[in-house]
């Protein structure tokens, strides 16, 4: 369970004892009216028509920052039909790639339409509350699901808190064998001690909480809890590459180990690189992974 992020609608003092929203529509106004600092999720349509035959209406689609198709579903309380009303609209959506990427194409441009990842679509439930048979369900399911609890603190505070997470089924690329030269045979060991690395730097990060989900992505391998933490790059020859959503500006720059990429273009997502070439490198990268994890 991630802990409780309570974000400023306004101003003011907080309020010391949480409320349930008057009304659903409340709480889908404010999450859609600021989806990407919550959800790390772009907003894309509110109450999107899934047409005559299939006679429904999403309450919200977003894409992730990788890419990702999102389908947000609010309940101002507990309701034990969210998950299924949500994988029903799923269905729908994957089974509608084109109108999907229409849309995208529409809001963010066509670079963003071809790059959505369908193998790794998103269901977020925001809701008062979850029963224990909706834990349950979401750790035997296929799809990747987050269930989202909110509060309000009286006027002017929002706090939301990922109860559960699943993560959606997906499949590691084989490594073939390599056979050849000594010279061939030497740059073979090499390659296998970066990947070697690669796995312990994979380990490391999915060892920070229960609530990570990972997410690969063409170019890197993206872990979040709701919002992407850290972005994995596949091992160069002598270094491998993670970014982090840690301000470079309140970190001591190590030249060769972390590098500000504010503004520059990188795989994945996240303003501080750390180069990873040696097991000293990843033990002394473990507080930059923590404070990322915690942040998102």
């Amino acid at each position: 369970m991630s802990g409780l992020k309570l974000f400023n609608t306004r101003s003011g003092v907080t309020e010391v004892a949480p409320q349930l929203a008057e009304v659903e529509a409340d709480v889908q106004d404010l999450v859609e009216a600021h989806m990407e600092t919550m959800l790390g999720v772009r907003f894309l349509a509110s109450e999107y028509s899934t047409g005559p035959v299939h006679g429904g209406r999403i309450d919200s689609l977003g894409i992730d920052e990788n890419g990702a198709p999102v389908i947000v579903e609010y309940k101002r309380a507990t309701d034990p039909g969210v998950i299924n009303q949500g994988l029903f609209y799923m269905s729908w959506l994957m089974d509608h790639r084109t109108e999907f990427q229409a849309l995208v194409r529409e809001r963010l441009g066509a670079t963003a339409a071809s790059q959505v990842l369908w193998s790794a679509p998103r269901l977020i439930c925001v809701a008062g509350d979850f029963t224990r048979y909706d834990l349950h369900a979401v750790r035997e399911h296929r799809h990747s699901i987050d269930l989202v609890r909110y509060r309000f603190f009286g006027n002017d505070h929002f706090g939301v808190e990922t109860v559960a997470t699943a993560v959606g089924r997906t499949s590691a690329p084989r490594v073939g064998r390599r056979r050849g030269t000594a010279k061939a045979q030497r740059a073979a060991s090499a390659d296998g001690a970066m990947t070697e690395l690669h796995a312990a730097l994979d380990e490391a990060l999915l060892g920070l909480g229960e609530d990570i989900t990972k997410v690969m992505n063409k170019t890197y391998h993206a872990y979040q809890r709701l919002r992407n933490f850290a972005c994995l790059c596949p091992p160069q020859k002598t270094k491998l590459l993670v970014y982090l959503k840690v301000d470079p500006k309140a970190t001591d720059l190590v030249p060769g180990f972390t590098r500000d990429v504010t503004g520059l273009g990188h795989h994945g997502t996240g303003d501080l690189e750390v180069q990873v070439r040696t097991e000293r490198d990843l033990e002394r990268a473990q507080e930059l992974f923590r404070l990322s994890y915690a942040a998102a």
